[in-house]
């Protein structure tokens, strides 16, 4: 056992001695290996030395060499374009509608960039180059406008309008699929670079055709209406008063708004936003031209005829003001034009109102007679039916009265005034808003006319009547027509709001019954008698306080009893008289007739029967002199009415 033990001892020292000269033999070579890098590291200092400008070279070569290549490539860039002129050449030549519009709009956009480039560069040797792009480039753009021009144009015939308006359709527009391609070229004449220098910059190109053939459509198209409104507007008796509505003006506006805004719509689906108030106005503006020379000739109609055709004035400022803010909205563009047109109007619809007052005192002034029955005169009827016509243009005439003061308007100097002052504007919305006191305006200018009219009929009257009752008369049945029109009208709702109106024709009816009733005192003097309490006692009374009228005659002298007689004489020889007339001699409105019926009855009766009562004796019911006993009395007086 020991000898095994010993054996595998001895071959573990054998393994260490030889690992132990193993490490020897390494770290000589280690040794060896550090010598040598001494030596390298020495030998290898003048080789760097050596090479350091060398590679400095190298690195200033590298750079130059990236440099030559872009400068190639910026060659070949700016050459490039050069060497694609043959195929754009060959698109442009063929046009648009044989390579289709998509393909021939990228080869111009090709075209205008590579221009970019070459112009950018130059280089002498793209000048010949630029030259034959630019002429591709012009030629492009006139084949484009010829396209725009060619597709607007197709099957464009001017439409009627009334076929729209009855049938309550849209105005035709462009189909979607034109409106596309006219939106592709006009996005490219749009441009800066398409834009023709010899043109304002405000109008494109595509805007000028467009409103060139579009501005066409619109004037021939709205052309019957003008002519219908012209027409239809002259269409009545010279004295005849306007009535809403028989002028085609109303109907033209409403085919100038229905066409203008379907037109409005082809236009944004064609433009950029930015240009449509452009377009709009360029577009809209022949036929707006047209509508304005409409309108002067309008005008000059009602000028000639003021007094019955300013309604028709009010109409259309009502109808243009409302149609020109609805179509300002929409571009914004409007607004001027209809403002002009509307200017020598509203200046009519101005001086109207003055007229119309100062023709009430002419037309009374020259009536050379007036009714010898009383009755009233046809012109009282004629106002209140201008006045009630006022009634349908609250709008218009409350624009038109907010730019006077309270009143002035029975001014001929202040309405110039007002018509020297007044912008080229359309009225503000605020002064078409109805409010109270635009309805006090209205009811203070209808009671200025009314009053007018009475004072100077009332005044004729008393030049021309020959008694003061028949002059009564004539003036509660003006008074009388003026009330009644009235009350069966809207003026009633206008005059209701207004301070005192009522009592104003309250005051001229009261007038007209004073006077009417100033010829029926005669008889009620002859029923006045004169008591004399200290000469006689009171006279007896029956039973029930009822006088006894024999024993009042038992107690006068024979010359008061001749006095009694010719009393009853003579009231009844006036009463007759008065009864007479008032039947068949005066002609008197039924309400007038009622009414100063009840106020001679309210006057005699009274009278004639305390007078009836105390005297009645004096012919013992022979009717001699007592002809009407109290109930006959009532039953004349009620006949009256």
């Amino acid at each position: 056992m020991m000898t095994a033990r010993n054996a595998a001892h001895a071959e573990e020292s054998a393994e260490v001695e030889v690992l132990f000269a193993e490490a020897a033999k390494f770290e000589l070579i280690s040794k060896k290996i550090k010598a040598s890098q001494a030596r390298l590291e020495n030998g290898s200092q003048p080789l760097k030395d050596a090479l350091k400008p060398i590679y400095s070279n190298t690195q200033s070569l590298q750079v130059m060499n990236g440099n030559i290549d872009k400068i190639l490539e910026s060659i070949d860039k700016m050459l490039g374009p050069s060497e694609d002129k043959g195929r754009e050449e060959r698109i442009i030549r063929a046009g648009p509608e044989k390579v289709g519009l998509p393909d021939y709009l990228a080869s111009l956009k090709r075209i205008d960039r590579s221009l970019a480039q070459m112009s950018s560069s130059n280089l002498r040797v793209n000048q010949q180059a630029i030259g034959d792009f630019n002429e591709l480039l012009g030629e492009g753009n006139s084949q484009l406008q010829a396209l725009f021009r060619s597709i607007l144009g197709e099957k464009v015939q001017p439409v009627e309008p009334l076929h729209y308006l009855t049938k309550e359709i849209p105005f035709p527009v462009l189909q979607q699929e034109k409106a596309s391609k006219l939106g592709l070229i006009d996005s490219f004449l749009s441009s800066t670079t398409a834009r023709d220098a010899s043109y304002s910059s405000r109008e494109s190109l595509s805007v000028r055709i467009y409103a060139e053939i579009r501005g066409a459509y619109l004037s021939s198209s709205l052309h019957n209406l003008s002519a219908a409104s012209i027409s239809t507007s002259k269409r009545k008796a010279s004295d005849e008063i306007y009535r809403q509505g028989t002028s085609g003006i109303g109907t033209y506006a409403q085919g100038l708004e229905g066409i203008f805004s379907a037109e409005f719509g082809n236009i944004s689906a064609i433009f950029a936003r930015e240009n449509w108030g452009v377009a709009f106005d360029a577009t809209c503006r022949k036929a707006l031209a047209e509508f304005a020379k409409t309108l002067r000739e309008l005008n000059m109609h009602i000028k000639q005829n003021l007094a019955t055709d300013c309604f028709l004035a009010y109409e259309i400022l009502e109808i243009v003001t409302n149609i020109g803010y609805r179509l300002d909205q929409l571009s914004g563009q409007l607004k001027l034009p209809f403002a002009d047109a509307l200017k020598p109007i509203k200046e009519n619809a101005k001086s109207s109102l003055a007229e119309l007052i100062e023709d009430v005192r002419r037309r009374v002034s020259s009536m050379q007679t007036l009714p010898a029955d009383g009755s009233a005169i046809p012109f009282t009827s004629d106002l209140m039916t201008r006045m009630q016509t006022m009634t349908l243009y609250p709008q218009s005439l409350a624009s038109i009265m907010a730019s006077f003061g309270d009143g002035d308007w029975t001014s001929l100097a202040a309405v110039s005034a007002s018509n020297h002052n007044s912008s080229t504007s359309l009225p503000s919305l605020k002064s078409f808003d109805v409010g109270a006191d635009s309805s006090q305006l209205l009811a203070r200018y209808i009671m200025d006319t009314i009053e007018t009219l009475l004072t100077s009929l009332d005044a004729k009257s008393r030049l021309f009547l020959k008694s003061k009752a028949l002059s009564g008369v004539f003036m509660a049945n003006n008074v009388a027509v003026i009330d009644r029109m009235i009350r069966s009208s809207d003026l009633a709702t206008v005059l209701g709001s207004a301070n005192k109106a009522a009592q104003k024709i309250e005051t001229w009816r009261k007038r007209g019954t004073s006077a009417y009733l100033d010829s029926w005192r005669e008889p009620c003097s002859a029923l006045m008698d004169v008591q004399y309490t200290s000469r006689h006692a009171r006279p007896p009374s029956g039973n029930n306080g009822v006088i006894d009228s024999a024993a009042v005659i038992k107690q006068l002298g024979s010359k008061d009893k001749e006095t009694i007689k010719e009393k009853f004489k003579s009231f009844n020889t006036s009463f007759d008289e008065l009864s007479a007339r008032h039947n068949k001699g005066l002609q008197m409105e039924r309400e007038v007739r009622s009414q100063l019926a009840r106020e001679v009855q309210a006057m005699i009766e009274p009278l004639y029967a305390r007078f009836w009562d105390r005297y009645h004796e004096i012919d013992k019911g022979k009717g001699k002199y007592v002809k009407y006993d109290k109930g006959t009395l009532s039953a004349v007086l009620a006949s009256l009415g």
